[in-house]
């Protein structure tokens, strides 16, 4: 059955390889990002729209209340409904924890969990008003599970979205809407690229060396694609998961174990 479904942090890496498999999957897709990213976001866009699908390309800031308020209402009139939220969008930073300033923390928290927050938020109340229940599905992280060194105030942030995850679930379950989060592991994404680089730099070591070292934590051997996440998020986003609520499950090859 044909969802109307929403993307954000949609121009890249996981959020376009979500955005893909659920169109693939016969939904219509509206997708998010920042400005900075609207050419990046119009191609994919034009590429759901290339399988036969409807979508819409809708550049907003996940951290202030407006713009997601907008988008969630942009999407709904672009697709006739929002019966999907995938609030993907995220940041990451790698600093040792003495050298995170307030101001490094309160962006990593304002994109990340507040940011989630609003998501959540704006999506439930148009669900709620729509009558039909629905699907919240957020980013959280393997280190919502396992917090990794140099990645404190982003293992704050995503251990908000799991704490958050649960508790939506619990208020919403009488509407109708179940809320799970994903949690991926080591992706081959430029965020990804990014933690690497930095993580080489504070290590001695030369870049490319970092990934390789915490990949070999990987059980199944291979750092994760946007595929596998999507793959999963496909499954959340189905009737099959329609018992499920309250879950960040990981997605990572087997680094971390529930």
């Amino acid at each position: 059955m044909s969802k109307n479904v929403l993307v954000t942090g949609a121009a890249r890496g996981i959020g376009k390889g979500i955005a893909l498999r659920l169109a693939a999957d016969g939904h219509d897709v509206a997708v998010n990002d920042v400005a900075a990213n609207e050419a990046e976001l119009e191609a994919v866009a034009k590429e759901i729209r290339e399988t036969g699908r409807r979508s819409a390309a809708i550049t907003a800031d996940v951290s202030d209340p407006a713009s997601v308020t907008a988008m969630v209402g942009e999407t709904a009139d672009a697709l006739g409904s929002l019966d999907v939220m995938v609030a993907n969008a995220g940041i990451a930073q790698v600093l040792p924890l003495l050298e995170v300033t307030p101001e490094d923390w309160d962006r990593m928290m304002a994109v990340n969990a507040r940011g989630m927050f609003l998501c959540y938020q704006a999506a439930a109340k148009r669900m709620i008003e729509q009558g039909n229940g629905g699907k919240i599905i957020g980013a959280a992280s393997i280190v919502a599970h396992r917090p990794f060194a140099l990645l404190g105030h982003y293992s704050a942030s995503k251990w908000a979205v799991r704490g958050l995850t649960q508790a939506a679930a619990m208020e919403w379950a009488r509407h109708g809407i179940t809320v799970n989060a994903y949690c991926p592991g080591i992706v081959g994404t430029a965020m990804w690229d990014l933690i690497d680089e930095k993580l080489a730099e504070s290590e001695g070591i030369r870049k490319g060396q970092a990934i390789e070292k915490y990949s070999n934590l990987i059980h199944l051997g291979r750092v994760s694609v946007p595929e596998d996440v999507a793959a999963y998020v496909s499954y959340l986003a189905s009737p099959d998961s329609d018992y499920m609520t309250g879950q960040s499950v990981m997605i990572d090859g087997g680094i971390q174990f529930a």
